[in-house]
């Protein structure tokens, strides 16, 4: 589902050790984001390109890429897309999915993927402009997220054509959303750290103001449910632990103690065959460039 680094991945994706930070294994986060978490936003990705007809004609850029799942759902449209990540491990995934040289011979690759580590600004132009700007790290969930992701927008919404579809998502209240609850542990643990990025709850009208401070105009919405579902606790702490939204509580604390107390508070939702499921509702806005 981690993510931003990218702008909008920073501490939340857990690419790295923040200022603040714990040193972390970077390539196994990596491997727990593209092998668990990941897949928690499918059901989002197909409702935006269900809506927007995603198909051979789309040109999409795919701001916070990540392990490239969702680049991946879009190639098999027939999109061509463009994904821009700053995490080399996790575009080391992207690159097997998506590349026709990548490393797994199982994959035959699109030709019309490319793979760019950097900021958007790193994004060679398209000379008809991309069609499509996707930025599926969801907001309201961190302090300062809508602001991570208004730097991205400001880069990358030059490479998009006029009229271009630009997708933001979000969080949806945290009355619809069990992981909320979950994350309410990384803010306890973190407190006595100032400036890293604490728990919030969503607004209702956070990606609306971040288009407006784009220059975007607003041009529909919809709500998706994307439960997060797991194997067992060890599982659930470990995808988790993959977005990076804990790192402030284990530079604060220790990983032992971030370990024990999420998976506590992973209990209430813990099923009696040992799966864990969470019910959550995100929410996507549909913003145009002038």
């Amino acid at each position: 589902m981690t993510p931003t680094p990218v702008g909008q991945h920073l501490p939340r994706t857990g690419h790295g050790p923040t200022e603040h930070g714990p040193r972390v294994d970077r390539r196994s986060r990596a491997r727990d984001w593209s092998e668990i978490q990941e897949r928690m936003l499918v059901p989002l990705y197909e409702a935006v390109y269900e809506r927007l007809d995603v198909g051979p004609a789309t040109r999409l850029l795919g701001l916070g890429c990540g392990a490239g799942l969702a680049l991946l759902m879009a190639a098999s449209r027939g999109a061509a897309v463009t994904g821009v990540d700053t995490s080399s491990d996790r575009l080391a995934h992207a690159r097997e999915r998506l590349l026709p040289a990548g490393r797994n011979p199982r994959v035959r690759g699109h030709a019309d993927a490319r793979i760019v580590d950097g900021s958007p600004g790193a994004v060679r132009a398209d000379p008809a402009g991309y069609t499509v700007v996707t930025a599926f790290e969801p907001i309201g969930c961190l302090a300062g997220d809508a602001e991570d992701l208004g730097g991205l927008l400001a880069e990358a919404t030059p490479l998009a054509g006029r009229g271009a579809a630009v997708v933001l998502t979000g969080w949806g209240p945290a009355e619809r959303c069990a992981t909320a609850s979950v994350l309410r542990v990384a803010t306890r643990l973190a407190e006595p750290v100032r400036g890293t990025g604490n728990w919030r709850p969503a607004h209702r009208d956070d990606l609306e103001q971040v288009a407006r401070r784009a220059g975007l105009r607003p041009d529909g919405s919809g709500r998706v449910a994307c439960p997060f579902g797991y194997a067992d606790v060890d599982s659930a702490v470990r995808g988790l632990l993959s977005t990076g939204l804990f790192d402030p509580a284990i530079a604060t604390t220790d990983q032992v103690q971030v370990n024990k107390e999420l998976a506590e508070a992973l209990h209430p939702y813990q099923r009696q065959d040992g799966t864990v499921w969470m019910p959550n509702v995100f929410r996507y806005l549909i913003a145009r460039t002038p």
